[in-house]
């Protein structure tokens, strides 16, 4: 389907030569008008002045040759003649007629006949035929002819000079068809730009701003917005408020699992099948709230202000166990992703790598040319290459020897996902561990401040 651009080019240029084609065709038939008019007005006055000149001679009309100075009448077949003819049938004629006679209308009228006949060598002529009565008595058949070549080669000198006019106004058509669709279509792009910008500053469009056409469509665009800002919010609270609903009782499981275990029960399995539960709960809260905030919300974060402020929390947490958390710190960037999610996922990076580190974690942010990048390094003993695919598969866990459910980078993969991230793994080239690297592309318009 021809997009709105394309619909008002081709409208605009099919209307423009429309005008231009009947323009033309106007024009060319009022010039073929008045140049037949002008021929045969031209055609009329030598008529009379073969006739002003007959009168004078018609007891000796060898002498009219001498009396009619055009040149033309002297030269052979030159496509000007004239003839005359006495009631006796002698015939007269100009030099340029050599030895061929003009064509008389039969039953010709009172006054003068305007027709077309043929000449010499089958030549088409456009002639004036009249009989005059002269004061000596005498009755003449006056011809006058001239070639319609003449006429033809009139019109097309009119039309030549015409036709680059007519191109210049078909050139000017076309170029108004262009502008013209670039104005109507100005304040179509204004709204799609409006749209894509609405979410830096979350303020409403502007009716006023728009043509009237366009400003119902804008109101209708502001109650869907706000709709679907209404539907992430309820959809974001739910999440919340049913975490909230199951910490409870899970948290009363857990501490009667602790006491149960303190009266000498063994518990270890039905504490980590507990632990699974709470994982998997919280993978699936956080999809969700993935999927009704990454297409919709089009959140704003201040990514290095993340970074920073887990950067307190891990330092605290990695020297009570002797650790060092070492953070190269990085300009400040923005990225189209809520703050939560950036700081789950990036949080789950840092708690598997504390987990799992011997001293060092590091954490480091960067731009790239098409990507913003997020990494977690350490110098723990990573993961082989072939076992990576199943450390990022939900509850894929590689060593049991350290307490946890395996959903961790599973959940930081969901989220990304979400917000067209990626995360890969690999091995750390400076700590020798593993090596995780959160990739936000930039076409997911993430910007700095």
């Amino acid at each position: 389907m021809l997009s709105l651009r394309q619909r008002a080019l081709v409208g605009g240029i099919a209307a423009g030569a429309l005008s231009v084609g009947v323009g033309t065709l106007a024009v060319f038939s009022y010039i073929d008008a008045r140049v037949s008019q002008r021929f045969d007005t031209a055609l009329r006055d030598r008529h009379t002045q073969l006739v002003v000149g007959l009168s004078v001679t018609t007891q000796n009309p060898e002498a009219l040759r001498d009396l009619m100075f055009d040149p033309n009448y002297s030269t052979p077949y030159s496509g000007r003649y004239w003839q005359v003819t006495n009631a006796d049938g002698e015939i007269f004629t100009s030099a340029s007629l050599f030895d061929e006679t003009l064509d008389e209308p039969i039953g010709a009228r009172e006054g003068a006949e305007i027709w077309n006949t043929s000449g010499p060598e089958g030549e088409v002529l456009r002639s004036v035929y009249q009989e005059i009565t002269y004061e000596d008595g005498t009755v003449w058949g006056v011809s006058v002819a001239e070639s319609r070549a003449q006429l033809i080669n009139e019109r097309r000198a009119a039309q030549r000079s015409l036709l680059p006019v007519f191109t210049v106004v078909g050139l000017i058509c076309v170029a108004s068809a262009l502008l013209l669709t670039s104005v109507i279509l100005r304040p179509l792009r204004k709204l799609r730009s409006d749209v894509a910008h609405r979410w830096d500053t979350d303020d409403d469009l502007k009716p006023d701003d728009y043509p009237d056409e366009v400003a119902p469509l804008v109101g209708d665009l502001n109650q869907l917005l706000s709709r679907n800002r209404d539907i992430v919010s309820g959809s974001r609270r739910q999440a919340a408020d049913l975490a909230h609903a199951l910490k409870t009782p899970t948290a009363i499981l857990r501490n009667e699992l602790r006491t149960l275990s303190e009266d000498g029960a063994k518990t270890e399995i039905a504490q980590e099948a507990l632990g699974r539960i709470d994982a998997q709960l919280g993978r699936s809260l956080a999809r969700m709230r993935a999927m009704n905030t990454a297409e919709l919300t089009h959140s704003r974060t201040n990514l290095s202000n993340s970074v920073r402020r887990l950067a307190r929390l891990f330092k605290a947490m990695t020297e009570e166990q002797g650790k060092h958390l070492e953070v190269i710190e990085s300009p400040e960037i923005w990225v189209r992703m809520d703050a939560q999610d950036v700081e789950e996922v990036l949080g789950n990076l840092l708690d598997n790598a504390v987990k799992w580190c011997r001293r060092t974690v590091r954490l480091s942010l960067s731009r790239k040319k098409d990507c913003i990048e997020v990494s977690v390094e350490d110098d723990g003993p990573g993961i082989p290459e072939d076992a990576q695919r199943e450390a990022l598969r939900s509850g894929g866990r590689l060593d049991t020897s350290v307490s946890g459910s395996g959903l961790g980078l599973a959940i930081a993969v969901d989220l990304l996902n979400a917000y067209g991230a990626s995360l890969e793994l690999g091995k750390s080239a400076s700590l020798g561990g593993l090596h995780c690297r959160v990739k936000i592309p930039t076409a997911t318009r993430s910007t700095s401040a």
